[in-house]
């Protein structure tokens, strides 16, 4: 007799959790945002910067210039940029502008109307991460 409760009581407490877990797994998904935070670190509005996307892909690279490195001058005629840096600095060397020192926390946007050029003058790695629309892979 003994037994026979124990197995009841054993089944019983089985249905309970496998009704809970249906219960948990039933609940409604949220439809509100909780404790989420996004800040538009730049942006370039495209409608007048390229006629189509049409084979184009949307890169995100990581770029990492070594202490004395330098991005050659070029424009962005066709690729629209727009960056974003995480360590160390560069000397940005725009077109008709003065020279400005970019580092962490700060990035820029390159339309077709940006050609420019670009030097590491610190002593360490800088580090951004950079998407663009680039005509070929």
């Amino acid at each position: 007799m003994k037994t026979n409760a124990i197995l009841v009581l054993a089944a019983f407490s089985l249905l309970l959790v496998f009704a809970a877990g249906v219960a948990v797994g039933q609940a409604t998904p949220p439809t509100q945002n909780r404790l989420i935070g996004a800040v538009q670190l730049q942006s370039l509005d495209l409608t007048d910067e390229i006629d189509s996307v049409w084979g184009r892909p949307l890169r995100l690279r990581k770029i990492t210039l070594q202490p004395g490195g330098i991005i050659g001058l070029h424009s962005h005629k066709d690729r629209p940029t727009v960056s974003y840096f995480l360590e160390g600095e560069v000397t940005y060397y725009q077109e008709g502008k003065p020279p400005t020192v970019v580092g962490p926390g700060q990035g820029f946007a390159e339309g077709k109307a940006t050609t420019h050029w670009a030097q590491n003058r610190g002593t360490v790695p800088t580090v951004w991460i950079a998407v663009d629309i680039p005509k070929e892979n």
